[in-house]
């Protein structure tokens, strides 16, 4: 049986390696990325330049952190698919415009087929309002958008 094939964005990498937040709530969220991480040989991780990018950026101990993180993650290209598909998630509403870079991560899940798409950037790409247009915008275009969800949402007995 294969692994599902599970895109990993880069707030998934930020939550499993940022130090302890004193916030409840993210303290949770970064325990449960902790817990899902030691599961993680269960799926067929992938990441893009998108993500290595954004994981590159900031205090360098940290991007350190996050790069490490990724060393063992497949990267998936930004085809010309991509692209458009990317162009087509904002330009119809899936996505507002100041999330473009989101707009390819959900791009080059779907364009690459990828069963899950794991992330906790719930303001706009794991948001239950903007997931039905996701879907219809990347339907209409010929793919299958993946399950949008978070660690917690992904969890295997």
């Amino acid at each position: 049986m294969s692994k599902p094939k599970t895109y990993v964005e880069t707030s998934v990498v930020s939550y499993l390696t940022a130090m302890p937040s004193r916030d409840l709530v993210v303290a949770a969220q970064q325990q449960v990325t902790i817990d899902w991480w030691t599961s993680r040989h269960a799926y067929s991780l992938f990441a893009s330049d998108f993500v290595l990018d954004e994981a590159g950026r900031g205090d360098p101990m940290a991007a350190a952190r996050r790069m490490n993180a990724l060393a063992d993650v497949d990267l998936l290209e930004t085809t010309d698919e991509v692209i458009q598909l990317a162009g087509l998630l904002v330009q119809k509403g899936g996505l507002p415009a100041k999330a473009r870079v989101d707009a390819f991560h959900v791009a080059i899940a779907t364009v690459h087929g990828m069963e899950f798409l794991l992330t906790w950037n719930c303001k706009h790409i794991a948001n239950a309002v903007l997931r039905g247009k996701i879907i219809e915008i990347c339907r209409a275009s010929g793919f299958v958008a993946p399950v949008i969800c978070t660690p917690m949402e992904l969890v295997q007995e």
